[in-house]
């Protein structure tokens, strides 16, 4: 069930990494960045959502399959909103 995380994961390095890569900025750095503000949403959201949405949804797989994948798609949007703001750290930077 957890297939969406670990592909997510997955291409969050990539992600970051590219963005590093093209912009001329430590990848390592940004790819720790990127995984580690993942996989905090990630872990955040499972820990204080899931279990109550879960037993909502009951004894349907196809619900719980579905309810299972919000905290993969938060972790998504947390990584979007950490990579924009490490772009826009960064055009400070150069504006200095």
């Amino acid at each position: 069930m957890l297939f969406l995380a670990k592909a997510a994961g997955i291409a969050i390095i990539v992600w970051f990494y590219m963005t590093a890569k093209e912009k001329g900025e430590s990848t390592i750095k940004w790819v720790i960045i990127g995984l580690m503000g993942y996989w905090i949403a990630w872990w955040a959201v499972k820990l204080t959502i899931l279990g109550g949405l879960v037993s909502l949804v009951g004894k349907s797989f196809t619900a719980v399959f579905i309810v299972t994948q919000i905290p993969a798609l938060c972790a998504i949007g947390a990584a979007y909103l950490i990579r924009k703001k490490l772009l826009v750290d960064l055009a400070n930077k150069a504006a200095d």
